[in-house]
């Protein structure tokens, strides 16, 4: 792994300092979220400070297992991903598009409520980033942004944080998607901690991050921290539990629709969908209209939606994948192959979520190695980078 950069404007916050951060962001009208330990896991949402944040804990994940537990110390970013990702704030799972009012004149219509809050996100990991430069590709390019998303987007202010603990299902070292923030954050954080310190390398990724970490009290980095974080993140690295081998993924999938693979991992998959739920780069959504029994009020509701329901690939006469086969399929094959086609990356980046919150704990990684070792290499390009 190489050393953090040498170009950007590095600087040394301790716990003070990052209280500091998080009122600061608070009093520029930022609604600042971060990790907090609710429900048995660590879940993203609205946060104080520093005593908000989960403290001491770690998470242990395996192919459909989640774990919390305590550290020997008391980190604050000690873990790895959880079930959620940021993708529900600024992709939200039910968003009303517009509504319409029976009036005098006839039909009203109106959008949606006001405008969106400012976030200011803190705690964004490697994979994440790319995740949401992956969402930026599919909501605010070509010639019809999505305007929620893009004003969500625009306004949002990233404190990334460098990953100290790679998870069991982790993978994002094959993506080229960590563990080390490298670009779309404003400031970025590596915890340093150990018998002597607890204090956070701050690197700055913006001018807004350039502007708002110059009212925090902090000092310069010397040589050794910068050293020091570069080691966390090197550490993390070498600690991924999982490995996808890209190099001609895309054409492996693509040409073997009718691998016997797809059925053996049919006869476990109960197309419960939770793997494109916790997915941080999964957009697929449905609308339903609702009326009231009057008739007077109508409006349009957008709702996450899956691949893996009946439904969502449903035409005049019937869906068009009705076995979990083809569902499957389809959505392995997109996203680590047509997605390439559509968006110019992967719709991977390596968080593992898909693998830790699957009931039956199918891995993606485990798939895609079973096909590879039953055919001839393919030839074709590695398409891990983002």
């Amino acid at each position: 792994m190489d050393a953090l950069p040498t170009t950007r404007t590095c600087a040394i916050l301790d716990r003070d300092g990052l209280q500091a951060l998080i009122a600061a962001l608070a009093a520029r009208g930022y609604q600042v979220l971060g990790p907090v330990l609710r429900d048995g896991a660590i879940l993203y949402d609205e946060i104080a400070g520093l005593a908000d944040l989960p403290a001491g804990w770690t998470d242990r994940q395996a192919p459909g297992r989640y774990r919390l537990e305590r550290r020997a110390d008391e980190a604050l970013f000690g873990f790895a991903v959880g079930p959620q990702s940021w993708k529900r704030f600024l992709h939200p799972p039910v968003e009303t598009l517009w509504r319409a009012q029976q009036g005098e004149g006839g039909l009203l219509f109106s959008t949606a409520a006001g405008p969106s809050p400012r976030y200011a996100f803190l705690g964004v990991r490697a994979c994440e980033l790319h995740a949401i430069a992956i969402q930026d590709r599919v909501f605010c390019e070509g010639p019809y942004p999505e305007p929620g998303y893009a004003g969500r987007r625009r306004d949002a202010f990233i404190v990334a944080v460098n990953c100290a603990e790679a998870g069991d299902t982790c993978f994002c070292a094959s993506m080229d998607c960590g563990p080390q923030a490298e670009d779309g954050f404003d400031l970025a954080l590596t915890e340093l901690i150990d018998e002597t310190r607890h204090a956070f390398l701050v690197e700055v990724g913006s001018a807004a991050g350039e502007e708002l970490l110059a009212g925090l009290p902090q000092r310069a980095a010397a040589d050794a921290e910068r050293a020091a974080a570069a080691a966390v993140v090197a550490r993390t690295a070498s600690q991924m539990g999982r490995r996808l081998d890209t190099a001609g993924l895309k054409e492996l999938l693509q040409d073997n629709p009718e691998h016997p693979r797809w059925s053996e991992v049919a006869e476990r998959c109960l197309s419960c969908a939770n793997c494109t739920m916790v997915c941080p780069t999964c957009f697929c959504t449905t609308v339903e209209d609702r009326g009231d029994l009057a008739g007077s009020s109508a409006e349009r509701v957008r709702k996450w939606d899956s691949c893996f329901t009946l439904d969502f690939s449903y035409l005049h006469g019937g869906s068009v994948r009705q076995s979990a086969r083809a569902r499957y399929r389809q959505w392995m094959t997109h996203k680590l192959a047509s997605w390439i086609d559509q968006f110019g990356t992967s719709g991977c980046v390596g968080c593992g979520r898909c693998i830790t919150w699957c009931p039956v704990g199918i891995d993606i990684t485990e798939e895609a190695a079973a096909i590879r070792a039953t055919l001839p290499e393919p030839r074709g390009e590695d398409h891990g980078g983002h």
